[in-house]
Order: C-alpha cells, then sequence, then structure tokens
C-alpha cells in the first residue's frame, strides 16, 4: 500500500474536514487550537510533506529554508496567500495553493452589514439597553444616523468579493464607484450600474462611503495611506474586510479622533492579532467599530474551505496539478 503523505494542520478544523484528513492522509491535527510557535512551525516543515496553514502562519523564505526534502505542498486554507512568501515556495521546488471562491458570499454579507452598521450606528445602538445606559425612549433627535439609500459607495478592489458587495449594495440603493487594477467586462458594469474610476484619488474624493475588497500585496500596502484619507470627505465613512495592512491604521485613527472622517468600521487589522491601541480607544468613544475577523466564519464556508484544501492535497499526492495552485505572477 502506498504511504500516505504527512499532513500538518496548524490550527483547529471543522470536524467534518478534519475526520477526511485522517481517512486520506496521515493528518497531524492541532487538538488545541493554539497558534504554532516558529520552532513548531520549522519541525512540520523539515517532517512534513504537506502543510495546512492559515492566515496567522508566517510562511517566510527563513521558514522555507529550514524545509525538509519530503516537504513539497503547501495548502493554504484561505483565500490570501500574503502569509507565505510563495517565491521562495517556487524556488525551492514547493507547490502553493489556496481556497478561492468559496468565501465570496460571506465575506460581501459581513461587508454589507458593516455598510449599514457604520452609519446607522447599529452597533452603538445594540449597547445601550444591554449595558444599562439611562434609556428615555423613543426621541425624534436621539442618535441620529445617516440614510444610505442614494449614497456614492466606492470599491477598492473590484474582484469577485467586490462585485459581490456591489450587488448587494445596488439592492440598498447605493450607487456604486471602483477603483481596480483592470477595468471589469463591460456587461459586469452595465448590471450592477457601475463607474470606473482608473484614479483612485479622484474616486475617493467623491465617495461617501469606502469598502476596501484587494488583496494585501507589495503593490496594495497602505493604499489607503495618509494622503489618500484625507482626500475623503469629512462625512464619508471606511469599510474594511479585506487586509488591515492597505489601510495605514494610524492615519486613520488620527482622522477618526479629529472629526475629519464620519466613522470606519474594521474586521482585519495591520498586525493581527494585535489591534491598535488608538483604535480600541475611538470604539469605546463609538467612532470606530472593530470585529475580530469575522468576514468568512460561517460553518459552511469553512467546511467549503477544508473541502478545496483537501482536493488540492489529493490532486497533488495523485501526481497531477492542483487547481488551486498560486504562482508569483498571479499577485
Amino acid at each position: 500500500m502506498k504511504k500516505r503523505p504527512l499532513v500538518v494542520v496548524t490550527r483547529r478544523l471543522p470536524d467534518v474536514v478534519e475526520t477526511r484528513m485522517r481517512e486520506l492522509f496521515d493528518a497531524r491535527l492541532n487538538h488545541d487550537d493554539r497558534p504554532m510557535t516558529p520552532d513548531e512551525l520549522a519541525t512540520a516543515v523539515r517532517e512534513a510533506d504537506v502543510l495546512v496553514p492559515t492566515v496567522t502562519d508566517r510562511i517566510d523564505a527563513a521558514l522555507l529554508a529550514q524545509s525538509g526534502p519530503n516537504f513539497k505542498l503547501i495548502a493554504n486554507f484561505g483565500n490570501g496567500v500574503d502569509n507565505i512568501d510563495v517565491q521562495s515556495a517556487l524556488d525551492r521546488g514547493i507547490t502553493v495553493t489556496n481556497t478561492p471562491g468559496v468565501l465570496t458570499e460571506d465575506t460581501a454579507d459581513m461587508t454589507m452589514g458593516l455598510i449599514l452598521t457604520v452609519p446607522r450606528r447599529i452597533a452603538e445602538g445594540a449597547r445601550v439597553v444591554p449595558d444599562d445606559h439611562e434609556w428615555s425612549g423613543w426621541s425624534p433627535t436621539w442618535m441620529l444616523g445617516r440614510r444610505i439609500w442614494g449614497k456614492r459607495l466606492g470599491i477598492v478592489g473590484m474582484g469577485r468579493i467586490g462585485q459581490a458587495v456591489a450587488r448587494r449594495a445596488k439592492a440598498f440603493g447605493l450607487s456604486i464607484h471602483y477603483h481596480n487594477r483592470r477595468r471589469v467586462a463591460a456587461h459586469v458594469e452595465d448590471q450592477l450600474e457601475a463607474t470606473y474610476w482608473e484614479s483612485l484619488d479622484q474616486m475617493l474624493a467623491r465617495m461617501d462611503i469606502v469598502s476596501v475588497n484587494c488583496p494585501h500585496t507589495p503593490a496594495t500596502y497602505h493604499l489607503l495611506s495618509a494622503r489618500r484619507l484625507k482626500l475623503l470627505k469629512k462625512e464619508a465613512y471606511v469599510v474594511n474586510t479585506a487586509r488591515g495592512e492597505v489601510i495605514d491604521e494610524n492615519a486613520l485613527a488620527r482622522m477618526l479622533e479629529a472629526g475629519d472622517l464620519a466613522g470606519a468600521a474594521l474586521d482585519v487589522f495591520e498586525n493581527e492579532p494585535a489591534v491598535n491601541p488608538k483604535l480600541v480607544k475611538l470604539a469605546r468613544q463609538n467612532k470606530v467599530v472593530l470585529l475580530p475577523h469575522l468576514g468568512s466564519a460561517t460553518l459552511e464556508g469553512r467546511i467549503d474551505m477544508g473541502e478545496k484544501v483537501i482536493v488540492n492535497i489529493k490532486t497533488y499526492m495523485d501526481g497531477h496539478r492542483p487547481p488551486d495552485r498560486v504562482l508569483p505572477s498571479m499577485l
């Protein structure tokens, strides 16, 4: 019988996924769901045939330099691969895969939820009754938010998730605008009634709400820089469910504190799991909504991700090109 590959999984996955991995592979699971230390990751790449990391695991050139002769596949449990040095892996003959497509609708749902939450002050309002705040009843002028119907939404990154956000936002009466590396197909623009902006600066200056939906790459690091954030109207809101590194968090915090932005909602952070203390302070003042990276957190989504990981591993071990292979040129 052919020896089953040793697959090291860095975090706890849904039971149905782990059970299937045990059936197919010699799977070394993380029952405690404790993030692996650098030394534990180094041991894993020395001993394993396959590593299944997540966004919280840093798979850099230094770690890959310690990989053993049998280590041939990094099957990332996640869509983004900014946690992996894909070029270093390729140089060492190590294939990298991800799990694209399965998180689109879940992340778009969360994005739309935050687009509603911040202008309408939903998170702030949800704390009033359970936190024993004095509430004297309905009042015509109490806790007034802003209408989103008829406002302009600027989407930064019009890939699968950006388009899914646009479909939802259009149904809520928002005018859709977007900036992307490449203009989307004409029929997509027509369907979404979307306006393309080649200049990100020009788009930002005109938007009421900005949604960040692009991946983190060297080209998108601090794409929303201090200079670009200052282009936004004081009445504008910023929502980020993509990657924290895309926004200059310190600049965003300064603008929120000074009242130069109406508000923001962040599901991702620049130095996860650490959260900028300035943002935490602002959240306590109801100037920003902070979520603990929940954008794709549905049971169905996590199972779909696990199934893609399994398909990628099985396909590779059967001697074929895995369907979700990632190359540096794709980033």
